[in-house]
């Protein structure tokens, strides 16, 4: 079932970057303006004019430390929930090892950053809040060829289960007291405090402002000779007319209540009346809103960013599709469909994006990242 827009859909988006050294360590940052957790990593939130996680990571360290970085893989994405504040999909990329040029060239901006050191696999997991420590943790612990890492809550889960164990406390939190190098944190008005120290607005306001993206779940099942199920939802009427859209099974995450998993075994049951425990995450697919693609079309819901997480739902039987169930207010008619058949019936990029979902069930690792069905990168 689609989701239509609405606050408890929406959540936040964030991109850091995992710069790595020669020696193993890693790059993190002092926030001048955090008491409570001023050590993180390069990074912020994603604004509406990024067309990508990725365009957030390059943008926001450009902002951070003035030099522009060569980002390579997504490291993982992590969902997490917050009675405190709406939840966030953070993307974590690796960056390539700096140059001698770059590090020479880092150029922090004082109201962003008020000190940066390269800190060991366990220095930063103490010195990192704990959710972040997690997430950063368990990139640095599990193979690259294990990624992207699909985290929930920080916590490993679907095909990640097979590299990290699935609840693994974080270090003991140190915060700066752990990392000499970066100083005390000055009290607000005393020697060394900067501009930027105090944040410009409180952290609800800050948190009010922030631009929201929305998300769905979809699950790519297929039967024994490779037929893609497709749906067709309930024509509605649109600019050009009433508009018979085919899609994967699947729909928009509750994104106030539920994690990605959790939203596509509910849509499954509310679509096809099946009880199916989705498997690997294969593809992330970032769909760009108005203010970045002028491609976007408002009609389909895409003022704002969309995110799309494809699980595998795995082979179909006779006996299951004897037993689909559709609800007759959201969906029309059910359909397994070839290669051909697919694209015809799927828009441009559901298709790119199914047939990305498809060969990422031929190889091992992490989900493929896509933005609008292609390749991110």
């Amino acid at each position: 079932m689609d989701a239509s827009s609405g606050s408890g859909r929406e959540l936040l988006a964030a991109a850091g970057v995992l710069f790595p050294d020669g020696r193993g360590r890693v790059l993190v940052v002092r926030l001048p303006y955090d008491r409570k957790h001023p050590v993180a990593i390069p990074g912020g939130g994603w604004e509406p004019q990024d067309r990508s996680p990725r365009e957030t990571a390059l943008r926001e360290v450009v902002e951070e430390l003035g030099f522009t970085p060569r980002l390579g893989p997504l490291a993982c994405v992590d969902w997490t929930l917050d009675h405190f504040r709406p939840p966030i999909a953070a993307y974590l990329y690796w960056a390539q090892p700096l140059t001698a040029e770059q590090a020479a060239a880092i150029r922090p901006d004082a109201a962003e950053v008020g000190g940066w050191a390269w800190l060991t696999p366990d220095q930063a997991g103490h010195a990192l809040p704990p959710l972040l420590s997690r997430r950063v943790t368990a990139c640095l612990r599990a193979p690259r060829s294990a990624g992207p890492l699909e985290l929930e809550d920080s916590r490993p889960v679907g095909h990640t289960l097979d590299h990290l164990p699935a609840d693994e406390p974080p270090p003991a939190y140190t915060g700066l007291a752990g990392v000499p190098a970066l100083g005390p944190a000055p009290a607000p008005d005393g020697p060394g405090a900067g501009p930027g120290y105090e944040p410009p607005m409180d952290r609800a306001t800050y948190i009010a402002t922030r631009p929201r993206i929305r998300a769905k779940a979809r699950a790519l099942f297929t039967d024994d000779a490779g037929r893609v199920l497709l749906v067709r939802l309930r024509p509605w009427e649109g600019p050009r007319g009433r508009v018979p859209r085919w899609t994967l099974p699947g729909g928009g995450i509750e994104a106030d209540r539920e994690l990605p998993r959790a939203a596509v075994r509910r849509e499954i049951r509310e679509e096809l009346g099946w009880e199916v425990e989705p498997g690997r995450l294969l593809a992330l697919d970032w769909q760009p809103g108005a203010a970045a693609d002028p491609e976007a079309d408002p009609a389909t819901g895409r003022d704002t960013a969309v995110l799309v997480s494809v699980f595998d739902g795995g082979t179909v039987t006779e006996r299951m599709l004897g037993s689909i169930a559709l609800p007759e207010e959201e969906l029309v008619e059910w359909r397994l469909c070839g290669p051909a058949e697919a694209r015809a019936l799927l828009t441009g990029p559901s298709w790119a994006r199914t047939a990305a979902a498809l060969a990422a069930r031929e190889r091992a690792g992490g989900p493929a990242e896509l933005v609008r069905g292609r390749a991110a990168g």
